[in-house]
This record gives structure tokens, C-alpha cells and sequence, in this order.
């Protein structure tokens, strides 16, 4: 039984065969109608439990119909159905659960939910987002860059905004890839420095920058993220637009790094704040393969907890 809890705690060589995994299986469909069945079904006979206790789109979709494509089941659960960590301890519904389902997948909060969830579990359990990591999301903007651009080996990416989850897991992604990663931001949004610590004791450079056009000069690829979250008061989206205003990526930003250079974002996208229409439309903007390519790498994340 293996987990999927963090980009940072599994192998190189096991990150490079989800991608290859996932590519592959990508090209086996091909241009099949969304509903066809793959040509084999991995998952056939099992279960899988999807938790939501933050809403989603992206995740939700890709995990949903990504099981059905691999001919299996799923149960989707939001946090007002359950009772984790409320009236049952966390501990106590991983055993329920792994009476019931072949794997669990859970989009959370707290950091403590999930590696609780792991270590009760008797199946295995996928991080689909914490407010520390987002793992799912930067395997799939791994393999939409190399899509696109080849090997991110030796690339040069640059985050611009806010260091938060996302950007986490892209400092876990430069230490187990190989490339090299520049945070332009507020002091105040500096990335986890454990995730800067990573990637730098794993061999990637790491730099700060707070000057957005220095940073973005030779990158080959810009992220972006939300500057607030959906639970932000009032107040606090009002401070974090006024910190991250000179970080917006516009056509400026996009223009002092190379000719050749992708524009990512996670998505939800709001537009003309964090990133500009012209960039999120334009040429560079890869956001939507980079929102298909979730599907992809979820179906191989899955079929390698379960070994199938």
C-alpha cells in the first residue's frame, strides 16, 4: 500500500513513472468521448471515496470521472456529510472507511487531517490539496510543461504572488526535478521555508526576488495563483490586493522573460487581478492543457497507490 501524501516524500523515480504513466495513458485515449471507457479498466471492482471539505471544480471533475474511466466507483463526500474530526475522531473514520473503499482521496485544511487520515487507513489516501501542498496540481503542470517545452530539468520557473500551498509544491517539485526556482512576492508572502530548505538541500537554486521584471528575466515559465482565498474577510482581500498589485502577470511581465516562456495558473483564475486577459487568452497561456493534464496524472497517481 502506498500514499500519495506530498510531492517532497515520494521518490524521484516514483514522480517520473506517474508522469509516464500518465502520458501514456493520455495518448491510449486518444480523442475518445469523455465517457468511454479506457481500453483497460485498473480500477474495475474497486471504490473510491472522494472527501471535500473545501469546494472544487478541477479536482472533483478530474477524480471523478478519472475513476470511471478506469472502469471503477466512486463515493463523494463533502464535510457537511461527515462527521471528520467533529463527532468521530479522524482516526476513527479512516478505519470506517477502509472497511468500505479501495482508496480515499481528501481535499482538506489542516495538514494534521490528511497524515491522520494516512496513518489509520488501512488504503491507501491522496493529498487532493492541504493549506500546506497542493501535489496533484504541480505533477500535472510538470507534465504539461514537458507537453510543451521538453524536460523542466535545468528550466527556470518563476512564482509571482503570494507563496502559498501551490507555490509549496512547486519548491517540492524543483527539488525532485531538477530545476530552478525564483519567488517574486511581499516579504509577507514569502513561501514555507522548509519547502525553500527542500528544493535547496536537493540540488535546485533557489532565489528571492522582489523586483518582479528582474525575476522574470530568462524564465522559462511564469505561475501565478489567487491573491485571496474564498474564506478571506473583506478586509484582508483588500490588504492582499494592495501587497500583490505590482505582482500581477500582464504582458509586461511576460515580455522580460524568454520569447518562448509558458504562463500557468491552477485555476480558479480571477481575471484582470492576479493575471490579465491578455496573458490568461494569449499565445503563453497554457492553463487549460495544464487543467486536462489533472485528469491524466490523477488516473496514474491512483493506479500507483493501488499497484494496478
Amino acid at each position: 500500500m502506498k500514499h500519495f501524501l506530498d510531492i517532497h516524500v515520494t521518490s524521484s523515480a516514483d514522480l517520473r513513472a506517474i508522469l509516464d504513466q500518465a502520458a501514456a495513458m493520455k495518448a491510449a485515449r486518444g480523442n475518445a468521448p469523455r465517457a468511454t471507457p479506457d481500453a483497460t479498466s485498473p480500477l474495475a471492482g474497486r471504490m473510491v471515496a472522494l472527501i471535500f471539505e473545501k469546494p472544487s471544480t478541477r479536482t472533483r471533475v478530474s477524480f471523478d470521472v478519472g475513476v470511471r474511466q478506469m472502469g471503477g466507483e466512486t463515493l463523494v463526500l463533502s464535510g457537511g456529510e461527515m462527521q471528520l474530526g467533529h463527532g468521530e475522531t479522524i482516526a476513527d473514520t479512516a478505519r470506517v472507511l477502509s472497511r468500505f473503499v479501495d482508496l480515499i482521496m481528501i481535499r482538506t485544511f489542516e495538514e494534521t487531517t490528511l497524515t491522520e487520515l494516512a496513518e489509520n487507513a488501512t488504503v491507501p489516501v491522496i493529498n487532493g490539496l492541504t493549506d500546506a501542498s497542493h501535489p496533484c496540481q504541480i505533477l500535472a503542470d510538470v507534465m504539461t510543461y514537458e507537453e510543451h517545452r521538453g524536460p523542466i530539468r535545468g528550466r527556470k520557473v518563476v512564482w509571482s504572488g503570494d507563496g502559498n500551498n501551490v507555490c509549496a509544491s512547486f519548491l517540492h517539485a524543483a527539488g525532485r526535478f531538477g530545476f530552478d526556482f525564483t519567488f517574486t512576492g511581499p516579504p509577507v508572502l514569502d513561501p514555507a521555508r522548509e519547502a525553500v530548505d527542500f528544493a535547496r538541500a536537493n540540488g535546485a537554486t533557489v532565489a528571492i526576488e522582489r523586483d518582479p521584471q528582474r525575476a522574470a528575466a530568462g524564465a522559462d515559465l511564469i505561475v501565478t495563483d489567487t491573491w485571496v482565498s474564498m474564506h478571506d474577510a473583506q478586509s484582508a482581500r483588500e490588504r492582499r490586493h494592495n501587497l500583490l498589485r505590482p505582482y500581477q502577470v500582464n504582458g509586461r511581465l511576460m515580455a522580460a522573460a524568454k520569447p518562448d516562456a509558458l504562463f500557468m495558473h491552477c485555476l480558479p483564475a480571477h481575471r484582470e487581478e492576479e493575471v490579465t486577459n491578455e496573458v490568461m487568452d494569449g499565445p503563453q497561456s497554457v492553463v487549460f492543457d495544464e487543467a486536462e493534464n489533472r485528469l491524466h496524472v490523477q488516473k496514474a497517481i491512483m493506479r500507483w497507490c493501488l499497484g494496478v
